[in-house]
């Protein structure tokens, strides 16, 4: 049976600002992007006794606690911390999946015993993070990825739990089913349809009624209220390697202001084109469908994609078909985010183009990579990338060190 550990940093945001800025540490904060619109991305836990929660808008969060002291987020300082982080798991277990900025899987099947069991790996763990980075971490361990991550957020925050699978019935049987991994409100209400509102309850439904309501992810979901979940670890170098991880590369920005033209909107779908195309030539990736992402002033979000004749990282191609997307897309109300992601990843193809305008471009698109990453992103960019100055969002929660994104 499978040792599975999730190490979860507790508020990382704002655990990495008080850090960094002693005079922070013990009170209320909210990290937020540089823009007057930003909305509360991590509180820290001073904060969130007083119920401020991420995704909460800033007039929001200071009705709830008026002396909430504002840090506009790093995302220099969040990623290095994070992939720092890597190279300490990879001092416990070799097989290694950094889910997220803050969240990382590691099999310790067979490691743990060199660190005295699975208990004490995680104490050991929880030490040598809270020593190097001076944050804490809630650690969970359980036989399988769904158990560890319920074993997490059952014990946060700086909490460290055990879930063994003789322990998995018992726990689960009066939950409800939205406290698990992978079962979001929709899905939970729509099971109390039926019915269900506890994993005990969902785990000894007929399989047919599921399968009739959810299809077959109906079994899945059964499979869940049991505790089981078959899911593998994709660890890091695996996915590094190509499609074998990487889902889609993504990039998404929160608008200065809300905007309804879509010419407004052409010179930020170009400079997300941008992003997303020298990640992909970055890992020698291409992807075959490109998805628009719009959310409205009504915090409505929306995608609509389109296939691409063939494989791709060219940022031209990529805006050029997100711009046909938003063009056949009637608008509603004015747009206030942004999202471009390039979809299907597979290996870049190294032939060499037929046709020396594709070289000539590839050479082109080569050199501005090279000339960002030596001096930093968009020293070298579009013309029509001038038109507004840039403000640095947040990054994604998907972020990993290797430059793969699960999702937008």
């Amino acid at each position: 049976m499978k040792t599975i550990l999730l190490a979860d940093m507790d508020a990382f945001f704002a655990s990495v600002e008080q850090r960094c800025n002693p005079a922070l540490r013990g009170k209320p904060i909210g990290v937020t992007g540089p823009a007057h619109r930003s909305v509360i991305t991590t509180a820290s836990y001073e904060a969130r006794r007083f119920g401020v929660k991420t995704g909460m808008s800033i007039r929001e969060a200071k009705a709830l606690c008026p002396q909430l002291i504002l840090v506009t987020g790093d995302n220099d300082k969040y990623t290095h911390i994070c992939t720092a982080l890597k190279e300490v798991y990879l001092s416990f277990t070799p097989v290694v999946e950094v889910y997220s900025i803050d969240e990382a899987f590691l099999d310790i099947t067979g490691s743990s015993h060199l660190f005295g069991g699975p208990i004490e790996t995680g104490r050991r763990l929880k030490a040598e993070i809270q020593r190097r980075f001076g944050i804490s971490a809630t650690i969970g361990i359980g036989p399988n990825r769904l158990l560890a991550k319920l074993a997490s957020d059952i014990s946060k925050p700086d909490g460290l739990r055990l879930i063994e699978a003789s322990e998995a019935g018992p726990l689960l049987k009066d939950l409800p089913p939205e406290k698990l991994w992978g079962i979001g409100a929709k899905t939970a209400e729509k099971l109390k349809r039926l019915g269900i509102r506890t994993c005990g309850e969902l785990a000894s439904a007929p399989a047919g009624l599921l399968r009739s309501c959810f299809g077959v992810m109906g079994e899945r979901l059964r499979a869940l209220g049991m505790g089981v979940d078959s899911t593998p670890l994709h660890a890091d170098q695996e996915e590094e390697g190509g499609p074998g991880g990487t889902k889609s590369i993504g990039h998404s920005t929160t608008l200065p202001h809300d905007l309804f033209r879509r010419s407004e909107m052409a010179h930020w779908i170009l400079r997300l084109s941008e992003k997303v195309g020298s990640r992909a030539r970055r890992h020698g990736l291409t992807g075959r469908t490109v998805t628009l992402i719009m959310r409205y002033r009504s915090f409505e979000t929306f995608e609509r994609r389109r296939g691409l004749g063939a494989a791709t990282n060219d940022t031209h191609t990529i805006f050029r078909t997100a711009m046909d997307i938003l063009s056949s897309t009637r608008l509603k109300e004015p747009v206030r985010l942004l999202g471009v992601t390039l979809c299907g990843i597979e290996q870049a193809d190294t032939q060499l183009a037929l046709f020396g305008g594709e070289d000539r471009r590839a050479g082109l698109l080569r050199v501005m990579d090279m000339l960002n990453m030596k001096y930093g992103p968009s020293t070298l960019t579009w013309a029509a990338c001038k038109g507004e100055s840039p403000h640095r969002g947040i990054i994604s929660p998907a972020w990993r060190p290797s430059g793969a994104h699960r999702s937008l």
